[in-house]
């Protein structure tokens, strides 16, 4: 499914956190007051929003990312990430705190993963810094934004960009009780089962409760609601339609950690050229495909070509 060129690439702009990831694979994770020898660990760049950005990037969205930074050789890494992926960035430098950081556990025999995320300078986003920046975000095509910051920032960057006319994403990562404004700013809601279930007091365990939940989410206010489901793929929702769009395999999954990030710059991506929803969900279940046949989260997101290739071959 070659998503050809676009008449008008839309600008995506990208609210959300930078970390370092310190990955530890081993067999299993240590109980409380033990240690364990591991198989391997692995620094990398991570972060929901800087993750979401390098997957727009790498996929040919024109892609700007704001965040905070710390003055520290995190910070560097950051910027040579975006520079890598294509990535403009809008940094606020905070020379008074630090570049964030992620611990991450990976099962080795599942690919499953357990995470601890240290912020840093991207939790004193501010409503002022979003104000600093209304016109790059009011100049986007599509605005994205998740948790991991603080939510009042997340809420008036919102309301920015749907003030503009803006199309916006809320991925509604790490789970967390949210005010009922911000589901009337949101066009597309993207949670996966257990923020869906955390959102709506609902249990999902399958499509069937996804659509239920969904419909729960359309009522707060919600344009539409997409909620990842892992190797089931993900449920499109809205007060016309609900299509599940069954995941994409690329290969044996080796890990899941940066699959929810691949799937929101997937979508995003879509979107910023042109594509229709539906099909701006099965490009971004493609995305994901890829994304967990390869260890870490920013390193393993896919180009354009090899998603279209994917596509082509599904």
């Amino acid at each position: 499914m070659a998503l050809g060129k676009p008449v008008v690439m839309k600008p995506v702009v990208i609210l959300g956190v930078f970390v370092a990831d310190t990955a530890y694979r081993a067999d299993r994770q240590p109980r409380m007051g033990e240690t364990i020898l591991g198989n391997s660990f692995k620094l990398g760049p991570g972060g929901k929003g800087s993750n979401q950005a390098v997957a727009a990037g790498k996929l040919g969205a024109d892609t700007t990312f704001l965040t905070r930074l710390g003055v520290d050789a995190f910070a560097d890494m950051a910027r040579r990430t975006w520079r890598d992926a294509g990535v403009k960035s809008a940094v606020i430098d905070t020379p008074d705190s630090y570049t964030g950081a992620a611990y991450i556990f990976v099962e080795e025999g599942s690919g499953n993963n357990a995470i601890i995320v240290s912020p840093g300078a991207a939790m004193l986003i501010s409503s002022a810094d979003i104000e600093a920046n209304a016109d790059l975000i009011g100049g986007a095509g599509v605005f994205v934004t998740q948790l991991e910051q603080p939510i009042d920032a997340a809420l008036r960057a919102l309301e920015i960009a749907r003030g503009a006319g803006v199309t916006t994403i809320l991925n509604p990562a790490p789970a967390a009780k949210l005010p009922d404004r911000i589901y009337t700013l949101c066009d597309y809601l993207t949670p996966n089962e257990t923020e869906t279930e955390e959102l709506t007091g609902l249990k999902v365990s399958s499509v069937d409760d996804a659509r239920v939940a969904a419909g729960k989410l359309l009522e707060k206010g919600v344009g539409a609601v997409i909620v990842t489901l892992g190797d089931k793929g993900a449920l499109l929702h809205t007060r016309d339609r609900s299509e599940h769009v069954p995941a994409i395999s690329a290969g044996p999954v080796v890990e899941t950690t940066g699959a929810g990030d691949a799937f929101n710059g997937g979508f995003a991506a879509a979107l910023s050229r042109g594509v229709e929803p539906l099909q701006a969900v099965r490009f971004a279940c493609a995305v994901a495909g890829i994304s967990v046949t390869r260890p870490g989260t920013a390193p393993s997101m896919p180009t354009l070509r090899e998603v279209e290739a994917l596509l082509d071959q599904n």
